[in-house]
Order: C-alpha cells, then sequence, then structure tokens
C-alpha cells in the first residue's frame, strides 16, 4: 500500500483572490526532462483532495519518456487547504477563481486539466471565462447534467453521522458503502483510500474536509430538476476531451454521456470498469489510457 505522503512533490502555498490560504502538490521532475512539455492540473472531486491524484501524478512525473510536471491542488475547506469562515463560498465560481490564483502564483500559462466530479464542473467554468489556459481536458465521471439520484447517494453518506474509532473500521465502513459499484478495488485499495480521503487527529482517523461542505448537500432540493452546464460545455467542447467514465456509477447518465460525444464527436471515452463514482485514476488500464492522450500534446 503506497504512502500517500512519500514521493517526488513540494508541498506549495498560495493565496486566494479573498486572502485564504490554499494548498497544492507540486510533483516537478528535473526541468530538462519536461523539455517544454505543457504540466498537468488535478482538480479533485467535492470532498476529496490532491491525495487522491498521488499515484497517477507519480505515474505521470515517473514517465520514462515524456515525464511532466503535475500540480494537484486542495481546495478551500478541503486537504491543507484553510477552511473558509464564510461557508458560502464553496462554490463553483469562487472554487474556479482559486484555480485561476494557482495557476498565476505557480506561472501556469496553459496547462492539461484532470477534473474529478467538482473539479470537472470547475474545468467548464473555466472553459467559459479562462478558455486561454486550456490545452486539453480530461473529465472524471462528470458532464454537464448530473442525475439527482447519484447526487442523493453521496448526500447520503456523507451526513450518515457514523464515524469510524479506528483505521481499519474507517476502511470496512468505506467498502460497506461503495463496495457494490467499486467492485475492481481489493482490500488494500480500500486501505488506501482512506489514507486519501481521511487525515490522523489523535490516532483516529477524520474525513479531511469541512463538515459544512456536506451539510450545503442537505439544503438541495432534489426534486426539482438541478442547473445544468450545456452553454459552457459548449465552451468546453472547442478542446481535445477524454471523459472516463464509471461502468457503476449513479452520477452521471449514459444519456448525457451520448449527448456530450454527440455535442463533441472527437471525445475520447474511456469505461472505468467495476467502478462506481468517481473513479480512482490510478486502478486498471486507466492510467496507460490517460498517458495515451497526453501523448498527443507536448
Amino acid at each position: 500500500m503506497p504512502d500517500m505522503d512519500a514521493g517526488d512533490f513540494q508541498q506549495r502555498y498560495y493565496s486566494s483572490a479573498d486572502g485564504l490560504t490554499l494548498y497544492a502538490r507540486d510533483y516537478q521532475p528535473e526541468g530538462a526532462a519536461t523539455a517544454g512539455r505543457l504540466p498537468v492540473i488535478c482538480l479533485p472531486g467535492l470532498t476529496r483532495n490532491s491525495r487522491d491524484f498521488h499515484p497517477l501524478a507519480l505515474f505521470l512525473c515517473r514517465d520514462e519518456t515524456a515525464p511532466r510536471r503535475v500540480i494537484a491542488l486542495d481546495s478551500r475547506g478541503r486537504g491543507n487547504s484553510a477552511w473558509d469562515e464564510n461557508k458560502a463560498n464553496y462554490n463553483l465560481a469562487v472554487e474556479t477563481a482559486d484555480v485561476i490564483a494557482a495557476c498565476a502564483a505557480f506561472g501556469i500559462e496553459r496547462a492539461i486539466f484532470i477534473g474529478t466530479s467538482r473539479g470537472g464542473l470547475i474545468l467548464h467554468l473555466i472553459a467559459a471565462t479562462r478558455p486561454d489556459l486550456l490545452e486539453a481536458v480530461i473529465l472524471n465521471d462528470i458532464g454537464p447534467a448530473i442525475a439527482a439520484a447519484g447526487l442523493a447517494l453521496i448526500r447520503d453518506y456523507l451526513n450518515s453521522g457514523r464515524k469510524a474509532a479506528n483505521w481499519k473500521e474507517t476502511a470496512e465502513i468505506l467498502q460497506e458503502n461503495h463496495g457494490a459499484s467499486f467492485t475492481a478495488l481489493a482490500g488494500e485499495d480500500w486501505r488506501e483510500m482512506t489514507l486519501a480521503l481521511y487525515r490522523d487527529i489523535g490516532g483516529r482517523p477524520v474525513a479531511d474536509f469541512d463538515p459544512a461542505i456536506a451539510e450545503a448537500l442537505q439544503s438541495v432540493d432534489l426534486s426539482q430538476p438541478l442547473p445544468e452546464l450545456w452553454e459552457q460545455f459548449e465552451s468546453l467542447s472547442r478542446f481535445p476531451l477524454m471523459l472516463i467514465r464509471g461502468e457503476n456509477t449513479a452520477l452521471l447518465s449514459k444519456e448525457t454521456v451520448e449527448e456530450m460525444v454527440r455535442r463533441h464527436p472527437s471525445l475520447v471515452l474511456h469505461a472505468a470498469h467495476g467502478q462506481g463514482h468517481a473513479p480512482l485514476l490510478h486502478l486498471g488500464n486507466i492510467p496507460a489510457a490517460i498517458e495515451a492522450f497526453l501523448a498527443n500534446f507536448r
């Protein structure tokens, strides 16, 4: 089981436009090795963080023929980024501005972006407001429309209130909640997931995000149509695009995927077999598929 804090990366801190201290992991190979290759910037899901990308980031930055700099961000209120006293700031517009601030802080003028779930929604907004930052995009189990049933599942398990007493029990609870949709995961994978999603506080695992982020989902009226981002997807469809869809996802419907392909005929679609929402990007043949997609760009 890999150590989520071991490997070739620098811990970086930067400030948001409103002065919050935010965090990123910067996997930066020796300068000459990248030979001017565009970096990859990774944006995590709703309650996930930069550790989610750790194995994939190591894979990409250590590629023998085409290593790339990889920057994985912690959104505000997640991981090592500061929690926001104004809980209303946990929204897509503010978090999009945070990503733009990260690019400015790290001197990134253009990059290939990977967005998991909420991170992919942010990329829709970046395509509409700062398209100059995008060279290509990989969306991980997300599109311009999300299924209410899938969001309800996320809301319910995030607000279940069940707390684990130790790391072993945490892995067991994760497997209990997600085992039916993540049949590709083995025992070590579940333990690895706990290290990505939880931090140790006094010897006990604690979910590594501001609880207000999960609480906000309880106020969403899922009986009403959810907002959609098809207009922003039109901006996104101008770029090379790869979509990874969990075989067992409840959040990204086949109908939405079909419409995305219709609007972006050159979209590269990859199925994450035996995974639900959101697929772990370092398992199975996903890293090789991402590597093949990246090979199209300097």
